[in-house]
């Protein structure tokens, strides 16, 4: 049987689970969260001074071109800077596809 509809119908989905899945890049959203509009080299120093990690610049560009492949950084060019913003749609796209359920209604009993 094909992959199941429901189960891709978050499009993007894996990429974007694949990209929360590591450690650093979750730090790296919360850097890009910290403050809109980043460069690369001010990433690198807040994950350094904040964070003590110790992370090459050419590893964070990697992280951060998964996470824009994912949807969750979105990129913009002036010049020779390239800025960084964090773009929560996809997660709540994600968080959308299981609603919580509707606790004022009555319980079914069962027999």
């Amino acid at each position: 049987m094909g992959k199941s509809s429901l189960a891709y119908q978050v499009e993007g989905a894996d990429d974007i689970f694949k990209a929360l899945a590591d450690p650093t890049r979750r730090t790296i959203l919360d850097v890009v969260a910290e403050r809109s509009g980043q460069t690369l080299f001010e990433i690198c120093s807040r994950l350094s001074m904040r964070h003590r990690l110790d992370i090459s610049r050419q590893a964070v560009s990697q992280h951060l071109a998964v996470l824009e492949a994912a949807g969750l950084v979105e990129t913009r060019r002036e010049g020779r800077y390239k800025f960084h913003d964090l773009n929560t749609a996809p997660l709540r796209q994600i968080a959308e596809r299981w609603p919580a359920p509707d606790t004022s209604a009555p319980k079914e009993s069962t027999p």
